[in-house]
C-alpha cells in the first residue's frame, strides 16, 4: 500500500491542487446575472400583420437589456403595427390596440395615406410624429416647382402597413395617421403627391 502510495503520491497531489484551483474559482465567480422572458420576433415580421404562435419565441434576457414596455405573454392575435427584426424583444409600442385608435380621445380617426416616396417610408414606425407635406399644384394640374404646403402637421403614425418593403415605383406607400376629421378631409383632398417630415417620438395617446 506505501509503495502504491509512494508511487501515484505526485499525480495525486496535482489532481488535489487542480480540484481546489476549480472549487476556489467557483467560489469567486460573481454569480449570473438575472434573466427575464421576453417575447421576441422568430422571423423578419412586417408592420400590419396578425401575430399567430409560429411569429414569436420566448427568450431570457439579462435584466439590464430589456427594453421598457417588453411584452411577456399575451401577443398572439393582437395587430404588429410597425416591422419587427428577428430576434427584436418585442415592446408595447409595436402592438396596436385591438382598436387601432384604443387611447385616443373621441372623434380620432384612422386615416390611411399615401406617400409617393416609398423609401421614406420605411423610416417610419408606429408612434412617430409627422406632418405631411402636398406638393405645389400648377392651375394645369401639374407638379410645381413652388414650395410644398402643410395639410396635417405633428400627427401620430398608427401603422405602416407594408412593413420595411413597402411599395416601389410611381405606388408609393401607404401608412395610417391618427388624425381629426378635418385633417382626413384635407388629406383626402391634398393631391397624389404627399410627402412626410418626421418630428420624433412621442406617446402616442398624447394626440390632441
Amino acid at each position: 500500500m506505501n509503495a502504491w502510495l509512494a508511487r501515484f503520491r505526485r499525480p495525486l497531489a496535482a489532481a488535489f491542487a487542480a480540484a481546489a484551483s476549480g472549487f476556489a474559482l467557483l467560489t469567486l465567480r460573481p454569480p449570473a446575472a438575472p434573466t427575464v422572458p421576453v417575447l421576441v420576433a422568430a422571423r423578419d415580421l412586417p408592420g400590419g400583420v396578425t401575430l399567430h404562435g409560429g411569429d414569436l419565441r420566448s427568450a431570457a434576457l439579462p435584466a439590464a437589456a430589456v427594453p421598457d414596455g417588453a411584452v411577456r405573454s399575451g401577443a398572439t392575435g393582437r395587430l404588429l403595427s410597425g416591422p419587427l427584426r428577428r430576434g427584436e424583444a418585442l415592446t408595447d409600442v409595436r402592438l396596436a390596440g385591438r382598436d387601432l385608435l384604443d387611447g385616443y380621445r373621441p372623434g380620432t380617426v384612422a386615416t390611411p395615406v399615401r406617400i409617393a416616396d416609398a423609401g421614406a417610408v420605411r423610416l417610419l414606425h408606429s408612434g412617430d410624429r409627422v406632418d405631411v407635406l402636398a406638393a405645389a399644384d400648377s392651375p394645369e394640374g401639374m407638379i410645381s416647382p413652388g414650395p410644398a404646403r402643410a395639410v396635417a402637421q405633428g400627427v401620430p403614425v398608427l401603422a405602416v402597413p407594408g412593413g420595411t418593403s413597402g411599395a416601389v415605383g410611381d405606388q408609393g406607400a401607404l401608412i395610417v395617421l391618427a388624425t381629426s376629421r378635418d385633417q382626413a378631409a384635407a388629406l383626402a383632398g391634398a393631391g397624389a403627391r404627399l410627402s412626410v417630415t418626421i418630428n420624433g417620438n412621442q406617446d402616442r395617446r398624447t394626440f390632441p
